[in-house]
């Protein structure tokens, strides 16, 4: 019915190492944690159906679809903070090179992705747009907290409506979604290419915007304070159950489901609307009625959509960085002591470490495995294979091999747009946490 589904961003770049102090490294291996749950909750929705066996909607769709991107998303904004000056924006020289440095991992990742296009299956590749998203947050990494805070409410608000109002004006009334993955073919058409990427695609950069300056707010907060993680959860809990219900209440008043099944464009193929409304809408919603904005369904890039997972995606960060530091003191190795919380996380984290690689290898190996093994077993598979991989990383102290690529990259723009010495806080060797 709606082609290619998937609700899976690109990787977001590794976090600027941890300071010296133990909280700051439980707290930073909070921030992979997250992200690795994100990679997990983005496999499943790739290999498991969203259909259950009594013909509902699968558990792994109701519980990952939408917020799992959504928390990539926002953790993408959070990676460029702690690698641009964390709680203290860049400026002059070094706002220079950050923008530099973020440039050039957005080149990289929009690279990969397009060779990752080429790959057949099911799956929409994020990472081409993921690079033209991280291109534009390098406008953003000067600004603080308070000032990313306010813009990141109003994008997420107001972005929707404007994408409503291109989309009427460039592409038509239906305001036809694009289904295309984009691949080295893309660059024949680079308008194409780019209305797709910023508007009609899956995951468009216009609305998804806003998840970034979302996350660059955060990523200038003081992340290792149990304050501003219980914050994030509260707030997160908070939009998470409000917006569906705000959406409920306007729907309703507006006249429900029945003044959308009245605005259905035949070509988006939206033969069974209920469950078009509770599994997928493909990145952005018809423009035949103003109504479209009130639902709340999985990559409808509706404001209630990008509030709801927006806070799903707080809740998951701040709970990640809680259960950090959270329990006794611990030590199982010769190591230094750690709160047993930490220790748990460590699966989880070692796979956030290196999201770019693994993400790709996921996609590469999804349709094999798949036929293979069976819907969960490939799943399972994919989740057991991105820890080992990442825990043996992780043991070895470096990065995944993409993910090496875009630091040598953004290490490079750096020192060029800084004169050619080391732009200050350029992160240095990934540590192990």
């Amino acid at each position: 019915m709606l082609g290619r589904v998937s609700s899976t961003p690109a990787p977001v770049p590794a976090a600027a190492p941890s300071p010296p102090s133990a909280t700051g490294r439980t707290r930073l291996l909070g921030v992979d944690a997250a992200r690795g749950l994100a990679l997990l909750g983005m496999m499943g929705t790739h290999l498991v159906s969203s259909t259950a066996d009594d013909g509902g909607v699968s558990w792994v769709y109701e519980v990952f679809s939408g917020r799992a991107s959504a928390l990539f998303a926002v953790l993408a904004g959070v990676g460029l903070a702690l690698a641009t000056g964390r709680t203290r924006p860049p400026r002059g020289r070094d706002l220079r090179a950050a923008r530099a440095g973020v440039l050039a991992r957005a080149g990289v990742i929009a690279a990969v992705g397009l060779a990752v296009g080429l790959a057949p299956g099911n799956i929409y590749v994020i990472l081409v747009y993921y690079g033209l998203l991280f291109a534009v947050g390098s406008l953003f990494v000067g600004l603080g907290a308070r000032t990313l805070a306010v813009l990141a409410a109003t994008w997420l608000v107001l972005s929707p409506v404007a994408s409503h109002l291109l989309r009427q004006l460039l592409v038509g009334p239906p305001g036809a979604p694009s289904y295309d993955v984009p691949s080295p073919a893309s660059l024949l058409d680079p308008v194409g290419l780019l209305t797709g990427l910023a508007l009609t695609g899956v995951y468009p950069v216009l609305t998804w915007t806003g998840y970034l300056l979302l996350g660059l707010a955060v990523g200038r907060m003081p992340l290792d304070r149990a304050r501003t993680a219980v914050g994030l959860l509260v707030t997160g809990v908070v939009l998470a159950v409000a917006a569906p219900l705000a959406s409920a209440a306007a729907l309703g008043a507006a006249g429900g489901t029945r003044v959308l099944a009245e605005s259905v464009p035949a070509s988006w193929g939206l033969t069974d609307l209920d469950r078009a409304l509770a599994v997928f809408l493909p990145g952005s919603t018809p423009t035949t009625s103003w109504a479209w904005l009130l639902v709340d369904t999985p990559h409808s890039a509706t404001p209630f959509d990008l509030l709801a997972t927006s806070g799903s995606a707080l809740a998951a960060l701040g709970l990640a960085l809680l259960v950090a530091s959270a329990g006794p003191v611990v030590r199982l190795t010769a190591g230094e002591p750690r709160p047993l919380g930490t220790l748990l996380l460590v699966p989880l984290a070692a796979a956030g470490s290196a999201t770019l690689t693994l993400y790709t290898l996921h996609v590469l190996t999804a349709g094999t495995t798949s036929a293979v093994a069976g819907q969960e077993g490939a799943w399972v598979l994919h989740a057991a294979a991105a820890v080992v991989i990442g825990l043996a990383l992780r043991e070895a102290g470096s990065r995944g091999p993409l993910e090496h690529l875009a630091f040598r990259a953004s290490a490079a723009a750096r020192r060029w747009a800084a004169g050619g010495s080391a732009a200050p806080g350029t992160p240095g060797p990934r540590v192990r946490r």
